[in-house]
């Protein structure tokens, strides 16, 4: 047998080739802080890996925005009310329970003092004593009466009488404070539970929005649906582009917002929003999709915000729900799926088919590109018109010319045949 010995620097030069056909490149990945770890994917190669998107708006409608180094917190408790109401449930029934409860024990402990500086302590049983609280003999019995009269209850037994001017007054601030306290936490209370926002988890977005073609033009497109029968009055769409800028001068705009025509001038963004509409945004000159192709759409980092307003037929108060989409959440030629079928004297909706999108034929171009391509595919007709009406000129002007050649030679001829005979 034949052995061959390889020199080290062929041996070299096979790894080198093997390596670069064969294993993948090494990337050092930076460290990244444990939030930034966990919010990337699990299974993804290194080749195809992506920075995520962070979005703006969350899928159920909440901003995804948090509010730090808030210096002038005092702002808040100007508008104590609306703090109130924006607090979690637990923090609100902790604050219901803990103001009824300090109230009771503050005018509680106001009334056991003045029984003590009285001295009605001291004449427990006395019939011929009159106390400033009938049947108070201690804390625990003034705080019951605290309750009692704030509540209003009445039981009886504990009775306030004429023979002391400064329980009266306190009985008088008691019941005063206790009203202001009564509505503000009930208030409170009515506002939180019927808040719009409620009524807004019944309106529903489609999971994925959708790019193709709708009478001729390139389109975006996302469906809305409302759940209840109760309808939403005066109902209107909007939708916002969430992407990064930089202006001409050089300023960078994290978050910048662009408006998505959805039928503003048109009407369309006024809705009837009885069965599951389509919403559609024509992409022309004016759209910020206008250059951005199927290729191009993945590695674009925008979010699109849609915004659907109304009144809550039942109460009259404004609803507000919002989604959002990232480019992985639109699909570039798709269509989606009818969900309204006729049936015996009544439309039913099926809303298991109302996320659900098939494909269809739309081009990968940009709608800049389509437009183009249509104004080229319309140039060489017009070219041929006029370069026949071209031609035809300069072949009038070809044979007025030989003509008027033809003409002087023959007018030459004839005064030379003049010339001869003369001679």
């Amino acid at each position: 047998m034949r052995t061959t010995t390889a020199s080290p620097a062929n041996v070299l030069e096979e790894d080198s080739m093997e390596q670069d056909i064969e294993s993948p490149v090494t990337i050092h990945q930076p460290k990244l802080p444990k939030q930034a770890r966990e919010d990337l994917p699990k299974n993804i190669s290194k080749e195809c890996a992506k920075r995520k998107i962070q979005r703006y708006v969350r899928k159920d409608g909440k901003c995804n925005v948090h509010h730090g180094n808030v210096r002038e917190t005092y702002r808040y408790l100007t508008d104590i009310f609306t703090t109130l109401v924006d607090l979690k449930w637990r923090f609100n029934l902790l604050i219901f329970v803990m103001v009824y409860t300090v109230t009771w024990l503050f005018f509680g402990m106001i009334w056991w003092l003045i029984a003590y500086m009285r001295g009605d302590m001291d004449h427990i049983g006395d019939s011929t004593w009159t106390p400033c609280v009938s049947n108070l003999n201690g804390f625990v019995s003034a705080f019951l009466f605290s309750i009692e009269t704030e509540t209003t209850i009445g039981y009886g037994y504990r009775v306030i009488t004429d023979k002391c001017p400064e329980g009266i007054i306190l009985l008088l601030v008691q019941s005063v404070l206790g009203s202001i306290v009564n509505a503000f936490m009930v208030g409170c209370m009515f506002v939180k539970i019927s808040q719009p926002k409620k009524r807004a988890e019944t309106l529903v977005f489609s999971t994925n929005a959708v790019i193709s073609m709708r009478d001729g033009k390139l389109c975006l497109m996302f469906r809305v649906g409302d759940l209840r029968n109760s309808h939403i009055v005066e109902a209107s769409i909007r939708a916002k582009l969430i992407k990064s800028k930089q202006t001409k001068e050089g300023e960078f705009i994290p978050l910048n917002q662009t408006d998505i025509n959805v039928g503003y001038y048109t009407g369309d963004d006024r809705l009837f929003l009885v069965s599951p509409l389509i919403i559609s945004h024509e992409i022309n000159q004016q759209s910020p999709f206008w250059e951005i192709s199927k290729a191009q759409l993945p590695k674009e980092e925008l979010e699109i915000v849609v915004i659907l307003e109304g009144m809550v037929e039942a109460t009259g108060m404004t609803c507000q729900a919002r989604s959002s989409y990232i480019t992985s959440e639109i699909l570039w030629g798709y269509r989606f799926t009818p969900v309204l079928t006729l049936e015996d004297g009544f439309y039913e909706v099926d809303y298991n088919s109302f996320h659900e999108t098939y494909e269809t034929n739309t081009p990968v171009y940009s709608a800049k590109e389509l437009a183009e391509m249509a104004s080229r595919a319309e140039l060489p007709l017009t070219w041929s018109v006029s370069s026949k009406l071209d031609q035809h000129a300069e072949l009038e002007t070809e044979e007025e010319e030989k003509n008027q050649e033809d003409q002087n030679e023959r007018n030459g001829d004839v005064a030379n045949l003049e010339n001869e005979s003369k001679v």
